[in-house]
């Protein structure tokens, strides 16, 4: 049997349509006048998890770059920092490489250090990814990454189921799935990465109204890329309903609180001086002690 080029093998666009999701990372490219304050909660934890180690790191790649923020973190650090985007305006502008995630075109072991904030869960072959990332690595490097996981935006899917019943019409699949923390740790795990722990916060912003929500998610680049998106627009029925539905979860002043659920990652490339996980399901490994290493 032969394999179909890659640009039409029949999961390329499954589950999200790669060439609008390179679109809609250039449309928050426009958007984008500073750093939005979920990103910088993203690269500002990861930041600090990687203040926990105490090696030291020389070369890095930020991928999923955006607008840069984690890779101007890492440079006052004194770390060369690589920049990778899917989109052409984000990694032009960074002086980087425009590339998915599972398409990465760096050598083996050509990096110490990869960091990812706010685009891990848009990839079409996530544990692809992750195998690529290890591949990057060189041995006992570190991968630290920050996205939106399973439990995220509850309200916006309400707002959104509300919309189709106004309009009578079935259920629409108008946000993505999302990956859990059960499932993230163990794709870590399966790429290879030595002592994986995925772990999550809760971080809740509050939106006077659902047009900010989604303005907002339209300046992260986290509006709707799903291969089976309906294509048939929010009717004016639907939309009122969808505003109605979100107005009624707000507070006395106004405002309605969004939740995201973000899960961060952290793994090591394999190397024979590392110490040895405990053994599956003992729990004993904490990820301070994951991330601590020694001089």
């Amino acid at each position: 049997m032969t394999d179909l080029p890659a640009s039409d093998h029949p999961l390329e666009n499954t589950p999200f349509d790669r060439a609008l999701r390179r679109l809609r990372r250039d449309r928050a490219a426009r958007l984008t006048t500073e750093p939005h304050p979920l990103l910088v909660r993203m690269a500002e934890e990861i930041e600090e998890r990687l203040a926990m180690v105490s090696r030291r790191f020389e070369r890095a790649l930020d991928l999923g770059a955006g607008p840069g923020l984690l890779g101007q973190q890492l440079r006052a650090q004194g770390i060369e920092v690589a920049s990778a985007d899917a989109g052409a305006l984000f990694a032009d502008h960074l002086g980087g490489t425009q590339c998915d995630e599972d398409r990465l075109p760096f050598p083996s072991g050509t990096f110490d250090l990869v960091v990812s904030a706010g685009t891990l869960d848009s990839v079409n072959d996530l544990p692809g990814a992750l195998v690529q990332i290890r591949r990057l690595l060189k041995p006992d490097g570190l991968f630290l990454a920050a996205f939106a996981g399973a439990g995220s935006l509850p309200l916006l899917r309400q707002a959104m189921r509300a919309a189709d019943e106004a309009e009578d019409q079935p259920a629409s699949p108008r946000l993505h799935p999302q990956i859990d923390i059960r499932a993230a740790g163990d794709l870590l795990g399966r790429a290879g990465f030595a002592l994986p722990v995925a772990d999550s916060e809760k971080v809740s912003v509050r939106f006077p109204t659902l047009d900010r929500l989604v303005g907002d998610l339209r300046e992260l680049g986290w509006t709707n890329i799903l291969s089976a998106r309906s294509r048939r627009p929010i009717g004016r029925l639907g939309l009122a309903a969808a505003k109605a539905a979100f107005a009624e979860a707000a507070d006395v002043d106004g405002r309605a609180t969004e939740r995201f659920e973000i899960i961060h990652l952290s793994g090591w490339a394999p190397s024979p001086d590392q110490p040895q996980p405990a053994r599956r399901g003992s729990g004993t490994v904490s990820l301070a002690e994951a991330l601590r290493r020694k001089n």
